[in-house]
């Protein structure tokens, strides 16, 4: 098993490989079409997808996580459920 401190790099590793294949098939179909020898073309594009996009989500995981904190509505306090100003 890998060490929980590097949680942050498996996620992202996990996260680029998936989204890298989904989407350089996706492109690939839309631009070329179900052609004979998709897959093989299908492979390299992912191939060269995946290394962009490893280093990109590893590298802007740090300002995404900030982005989300500035977007997202922070949670209720139990003594103020209701999320009112003043009205505990």
């Amino acid at each position: 098993m890998i060490p929980q401190q590097y949680a942050g790099y498996v996620f992202a590793f996990f996260m680029s490989f998936i989204m890298s294949g989904v989407m350089s098939l996706f492109i690939s179909l839309i631009n070329i079409g179900a052609v004979d020898g998709i897959v093989g073309i299908w492979l390299r594009a992912w191939a060269l997808a995946f290394t962009v996009a490893f280093p990109t989500v590893t590298a802007v995981s740090p300002l995404v996580r900030r982005l989300v904190v500035i977007c997202v509505e922070a949670p209720k306090s139990e003594a103020n459920p209701g999320g009112v100003p003043g009205s505990n």
